[in-house]
């Protein structure tokens, strides 16, 4: 008991970090599955080069987990939270090199303080191991310049190509690298070092299963990520209502303080570089090359594009240290202070479901809907079931049942990596199915419109008795029920 007093006295904010930490452990049997859980663990059990709509780094992470613990909730949510842990070491040893033992204690209490913390601990998304390899690529790129290590540039190749086939937006560590090395005076030599380029080619090789699967599938994956955004954007549509958002995000994600003053430095360092043409120390040089790109490229979208909350996720990491440097401890305790009134809200959230949740991603209601749904299989033992909600329904029913539930490319809908299963669907010519579309607005009671698409691909659809889900006295969750005849693919 003297050993741990003494350590937490000498050691307040990995103290305080370790508990968010034991926190978010003991919430972990609590939380239900949620949709990305089952559609990236659909990924696990459907092994492959890559993937639709992402690499696959989250599904095999999965994999392993579920082949050694066993098949379960809370295995999915202990890869989580393992994983999320590991990327809190790596940031703390990457952050030892740039900050004191006073503000090294600062930047460790933001970022494990945070909720975007808490979100990747507890959901699967391919941010998860995206953010453990893109901040160990961040470590061993520093040991590999500052401390002139060539062998490290081999890591970092390594640790870059991991975090790519983990999500698409770790280009942004070469981008940034690049970047760091054009603007610094002392390091530009770099640009033409065999080192660096090897690093590089590493990188492209690790990433080569991506590459040769989207090359298979006529880069597909690479146009649904890019072709389809782009021509969004080049619409250049001003909407306040996506700019408000995402700030609304990220003071949820960082907390309010730590945005503000990531705010106020990105705007600080933007106008010494920019306006008045002076360039930072090297090691801060490379801080804002891991962060700028990323924060501000991402955030500048947001006046004409709705930029999803996780996409500024990876500039956290450098964008937390340069924070580190400038809080004080009364900045850090209003920050400690709020973080712990909205985590025991959240804590609340999901022991109790105090507040309805009217979107299918959520983790209330799943298991729930598989039960029932087993019993319509047993009452309608012919027929095949499928759900088209883009993807959350068929993965999370995949998950919690042993028969193949199918998605919406039933009825030729685009159906993310169901599409890409091989199913041939004119076996299923002539059979019946059991259709479940999930109410997420729980507009009525009393009749569902048909999608149209099931005229096209069934002879007759007869509404059946919806499935209603409670906790308590409450409802909470409403799937419709249809019974379709005689399917016919096209």
């Amino acid at each position: 008991m003297v050993k741990i007093q003494y350590y937490i006295k000498k050691h307040p904010g990995i103290s305080l970090v370790l508990a968010f930490q034991l926190f978010r452990f003991m919430l972990l049997p609590f939380m239900g599955l949620m949709p990305q859980d089952a559609y990236y663990h659909f990924y696990g059990e459907n092994l492959s080069l890559s993937y639709f709509d992402h690499p696959g780094m989250i599904g095999y992470i999965l994999r392993i987990f579920t082949a050694v613990f066993g098949k379960s909730v809370f295995t999915l949510k202990l890869a989580d939270f393992v994983i999320t842990s590991f990327t809190l070491l790596s940031f703390y040893k990457l952050a030892s090199y740039f900050l004191s033992a006073q503000k090294l204690q600062n930047a460790i209490v933001l970022i494990g303080t945070s909720i975007f913390i808490s979100i990747l601990s507890f959901n699967s998304t391919p941010d998860v191991p995206l953010l453990l390899f893109w901040t160990l690529a961040l470590i061993f790129l520093y040991k590999a310049i500052f401390e002139d290590k060539k062998i490290y540039w081999i890591w970092a190749g390594i640790m870059m190509g991991l975090a790519f086939d983990s999500k698409y937006t770790a280009l942004f560590l070469q981008i940034g690298l690049i970047g760091f090395l054009v603007f610094s005076n002392k390091y530009r030599k770099l640009l033409l070092s065999p080192w660096l380029w090897t690093s590089m080619i590493i990188g492209a090789l690790v990433t080569f299963p991506v590459f040769w699967w989207n090359y298979q599938h006529d880069f597909v994956s690479f146009l649904f990520q890019s072709s389809n955004r782009t021509a969004e954007i080049s619409e250049f549509k001003i909407s306040p209502t996506n700019f408000f958002g995402a700030i609304g995000h990220q003071l949820l994600l960082l907390l309010p303080v730590l945005f503000l003053v990531i705010v106020i430095l990105t705007l600080k360092y933007l106008k010494k570089i920019v306006i008045k043409f002076n360039l930072p120390s090297d090691r801060i040089l490379f801080l804002l090359a891991f962060f700028i790109p990323t924060f501000v490229g991402f955030f500048s979208l947001t006046f004409i594009y709705w930029v999803k909350l996780n996409w500024m996720m990876p500039s956290y990491i450098t964008g937390i240290i340069l924070a580190g440097i400038f809080f004080s401890k009364k900045l850090i305790k209003i920050q400690i202070i709020i973080s712990v009134v909205i985590h025991v809200l959240v804590s609340l959230q999901v022991l109790f479901y105090l507040v309805p949740i009217k979107s299918d991603d959520t983790w209330v209601g799943w298991e729930e809907l598989a039960i029932e749904t087993q019993k319509l299989q047993k009452e309608y033992p012919d027929a095949f079931i499928f759900s088209a909600d883009n993807y959350k329904t068929t993965a999370v029913l995949n998950f919690y049942l042993d028969e193949k539930i199918y998605a919406q490319n039933i009825i030729g809908l685009h159906a993310k990596y169901f599409d890409y299963l091989g199913d041939d669907l004119s076996t299923l010519n002539g059979k019946d199915a059991i259709f479940i579309d999930s109410d997420s607005r729980f507009k009525n009671y009393d009749k569902r419109e048909l999608k149209p698409e099931l005229s096209d691909f069934f002879q007759k659809a007869e509404q059946l008795e919806p499935i209603i889900i409670k906790k308590g006295d409450r409802d909470i969750r409403k799937f419709w029920v249809f019974y379709c005849s005689n399917y016919q693919s096209h």
